[in-house]
């Protein structure tokens, strides 16, 4: 017997269509508070927390790429749990989700790196170096953009989003690695300063715009995850339509 995909089955037309085009009330709401709260943090980092006592002003970076890749692996997580209930369930609401919170992991790691480059390059004196952390996070990167790549390419959307559920699980394993890879070798990049144990060796007055930017991250991210399992659920609908077109003729 063939595969058992669940589609939401709700009807389409071109009304719908408009209408399904408009953000929600939600992620209007919730990316107005986005942009609220990342402005206080950033200003916050940016302006009024004093400069670190070692590296000075081009500290000051860490207020965005720290919550940056905290906020990935958050995405990547959700990435990973939708993943596998798609591969239990065969309802692609879930492979909704998964592919949507890709987009925005990669996004996300993609910055981290930006930012981690023009931090390195202040501090080490170059943009990169295949430190241990550094190479993981760039094998990250480049297995969720394998993700994305897949399921773009692949002429089977249900082929697709199984093959790409099992590439994000297998994926999702470089976290740990990553996050571990400053203690068990030897690395230029500084062990964890905050999710340690003993809790954060960071200053009080660091850890709250670190605080407020994660939440602003996690407060934007929502809404673009929102509207992007929106766009994704549309695009179903469309070709389940095709489908039944296809079949009547």
């Amino acid at each position: 017997m063939g595969e058992r995909t669940v589609i939401a089955s709700v009807p389409w037309a071109p009304e719908q269509g408009r209408a399904g085009a408009r953000p929600s009330l939600a992620a209007k709401v919730l990316g107005a508070a986005a942009v609220l709260v990342l402005a206080t943090g950033l200003y916050l980092g940016l302006v009024v927390v004093p400069p670190d006592a070692v590296q000075g002003e081009v500290q000051r970076i860490m207020y965005l790429h720290v919550p940056s890749i905290v906020t990935a692996y958050l995405a990547f997580f959700v990435v990973f749990c939708s993943s596998i209930l798609y591969l239990w369930k065969r309802d692609l609401r879930f492979d909704a989700v998964a592919v949507s919170s890709a987009e925005i992991g990669v996004l996300l790691t993609g910055t981290t790196l930006a930012t981690g480059s023009i931090w390195g390059k202040s501090t080490w004196g170059v943009w990169w170096t295949w430190d241990a952390r550094l190479t993981l996070t760039a094998i990250l990167f480049t297995i969720y953009v394998g993700y994305l790549m897949l399921r773009s390419f692949a002429e089977d959307p249900r082929a697709g989003a199984r093959y790409g559920a099992v590439l994000a699980i297998i994926g999702f394993l470089d976290i740990p690695l990553n996050h571990m890879a400053v203690q068990w070798w030897r690395t230029l990049h500084q062990s964890s300063s905050i999710l340690r144990p003993g809790g954060p060796s960071v200053a009080s007055v660091m850890l709250v715009p670190l605080a407020i930017n994660f939440a602003g991250l996690v407060l934007l991210c929502t809404c673009l995850l929102l509207e992007r399992i929106r766009l994704e659920r549309i695009r179903h609908r469309a070709a389940e339509a095709r489908l039944k077109r296809g079949r009547r003729g």
